[in-house]
């Protein structure tokens, strides 16, 4: 539904201007959203402060903050940011006005629930499952009993009460994320979390009316969507972040999400960002430059909304490709942005166009590429 961009090849399409919704992006580079377990009972740390500040520096144009989960038993970690209460709430908007203060760039948040795969340790001590009966563990749930894997604790399948209870939970955190006046809210249904888990038909084994059919399996995602959306503002974009594929035979596959891009598309989603993989350990992923591109390009023929690629875009050359022959509407960096917080202004300088840089830093603008900054 998508047709290649036009323009001249002098005229790199990587930095023109991107509308996600009501949304206004300077350029179509977006930051996204990246765990830094580094939270005290879900409220931002200083932590959050030096490293989100630092991105938010970086001339992207788009800043989305890390999954945030919008129950206590969501977080993946105990050290998981959160925004179900006053206190978590009133932090982030402490660490939101001081980001405003010094750095014109969009931000969002990315609102999930990891389900089976919550109570973990952080990365750095191991990863692996906090059992329920230590200090920073707790009992998980899914969309049906059957654990990520042998490691990992049989979760407790939601029943219809509690499912209530979680969209109820994300509609409360949207309306924290509005009140704090962030620009944008990600739903999270990617990476096996558990939104995930009730798309794909390895997680979900349910007899109800949210398992089975895809319709019955797409249910919740679609009723979350449409409760976040009704209590937010008109000046906040919504989208929503998959997982294309399941990487494993009989599981959630290409297919099966591009009928959920056409059903979020139809209910007036502002962005789908296309990952893929993280629900079953068996996962054969096939792991390449740009090795997710293909799933966005597939959806954005199907959709009017943009569509956000991600997953090893790691060059300017190749990041402006794909944006210009028209896979993707932007590109998303995670690791990558880590490594080079300034990757904006380098890819800039490679592609002859301009990045936004605070004036404190404009005697860095190297000799050669004067007109770099904006």
């Amino acid at each position: 539904m998508h047709a290649p961009f036009p323009g001249t090849a002098s005229m790199s399409q990587l930095f023109s201007p991107l509308h996600l919704g009501p949304l206004h992006l300077s350029n179509r580079i977006v930051i996204a959203p990246m765990c830094q377990y580094s939270a005290h009972a879900g409220v931002v740390s200083d932590w959050h402060h030096i490293h989100l500040g630092n991105l938010a520096l970086s001339g992207a144009g788009l800043l989305i903050l890390e999954a945030t989960a919008v129950q206590a038993d969501g977080r993946i970690s105990h050290a998981d940011l959160g925004l179900w209460n006053d206190d978590q709430e009133a932090a982030l908007a402490a660490l939101v006005a001081s980001l405003r203060r010094w750095a014109p760039i969009p931000l969002g948040i990315q609102l999930a629930h990891a389900g089976r795969k919550a109570s973990t340790a952080r990365p750095w001590e191991g990863g692996g499952p906090v059992p329920a009966s230590e200090p920073d563990g707790w009992a998980t749930v899914s969309a049906s009993a059957l654990a990520y894997d042998t490691a990992h604790p049989t979760p407790a399948a939601l029943d219809a009460a509690a499912i209530d209870l979680l969209v109820e939970a994300f509609v409360d955190a949207a309306r924290r994320a509005a009140r704090i006046g962030l620009d944008l809210v990600e739903i999270h249904a990617a990476h096996g979390y558990l939104l995930h888990q009730f798309l794909s038909p390895l997680s979900n084994q349910r007899d109800d009316e949210h398992g089975g059919s895809l319709e019955n399996r797409m249910r919740l995602l679609l009723r979350v969507f449409d409760a976040v959306r009704a209590v937010l503002p008109q000046r906040v974009a919504v989208g929503v972040r998959i997982s294309a594929t399941d990487w494993v035979e009989g599981g959630w596959d290409l297919q099966q999400s591009i009928a959920l891009a056409r059903a979020l598309d139809a209910r007036g989603c502002h962005f789908i960002h296309v990952s893929s993989g993280g629900l079953d350990p068996r996962q054969q992923i096939e792991v390449g430059p740009g090795y997710q591109v293909p799933f966005a390009s597939a959806i954005r023929g199907q959709v009017r909304m943009p569509v956000i690629a991600v997953g090893l875009i790691t060059e300017p050359r190749q990041a402006e490709a794909i944006v210009a022959d028209g896979q993707a509407d932007a590109v998303a960096l995670a690791r990558g942005i880590l490594y080079d917080p300034r990757w904006p202004w380098h890819a800039a300088a490679e592609l002859g166009a301009k990045a936004h840089a605070p004036p404190q830093y404009l005697r860095c603008e190297p000799h050669q590429v004067r007109g770099l900054f904006d």
